[in-house]
């Protein structure tokens, strides 16, 4: 009976020197244990990183492209509004519109003087043709990074797995060794391997989340640029033929 209640004792005493805190378990847990710890908080850090990034630069991107639509149909020169734009546009929509138009003068500086038919077809494919491929480079650079959030929402979780899965054989190992199946000896790797869950989920979950809201708004953007090559492929359609 005295054997049992100092037992008892000694049980609850090192139950109380548990130290469950963050920190203390990191330090505690095995070297793959905290190889995927570190794996997850580097991931979760970098696709805040990304959300952020992303969220702040669609925002500018669609005032940019709102100042430039006010400025293309405000009734002025598309000449004009070429040369104030320069080589180098600061945004996709622009960058879509100083490519259509170097096409526009490049063809007319080696034509000199008003296409024939065919020249006008051949003239307005190729503009077509530039503006396609300036959208779809320029959606590229707008798009970097996103699949990080999207690999990452889909295998974090794994990742996590993978260190509970590490953490619980820790705890059969202690149980093993120790010959004991108190909660002193099973503890440590379970709460290790329940923290490895926690930070796959804290990594995956808003990756996810943010992976489907920004893609939704990309889209929408890609669509604006659509738009807006095809509005200006028919207002030079149209030029052309007033010419011939």
């Amino acid at each position: 009976m005295e054997n049992n209640v100092v037992d008892a004792v000694n049980l609850g005493n090192a139950a109380a020197a548990l130290d469950f805190s963050v920190w203390s378990l990191f330090l505690k847990a095995d070297w793959i244990v905290k190889a995927v710890i570190i794996l997850l908080l580097i991931a979760s850090i970098w696709c805040w990183a990304i959300i952020f990034e992303k969220a702040l630069w669609l925002k500018r991107l669609n005032a940019w492209a709102s100042d430039f639509e006010a400025a293309f149909w405000s009734g002025g020169s598309l000449e004009d509004l070429f040369d104030r734009l320069g080589p180098q546009p600061r945004d996709p929509m622009s960058a879509i519109f100083v490519a259509a138009m170097q096409e526009w003068r490049r063809s007319a500086a080696k034509g000199g003087g008003t296409p024939g038919r065919t020249g006008r077809g051949g003239l307005h494919e190729r503009i077509d043709r530039v503006m396609q491929i300036t959208v779809a480079r320029e959606m590229d650079r707008v798009e970097r990074y996103m699949t990080f959030l999207a690999s990452t929402g889909s295998t974090a979780p794994f990742i996590g797995l993978f260190g509970t899965v590490w953490g619980i054989m820790n705890s059969f190992q202690s149980i093993a060794f120790s010959k004991n199946t108190s909660l002193v000896v099973v503890a440590p790797g379970i709460a290790e391997a329940l923290f490895a869950t926690a930070l796959g989920l804290l990594a995956a979950i808003p990756a996810v989340v943010a992976y489907n809201k920004l893609s939704k708004e990309l889209d929408r953007y890609a669509g604006r640029l659509d738009s807006f090559a095809g509005e200006f492929s028919a207002i030079l359609s149209r030029q052309l033929e007033e010419r011939s």
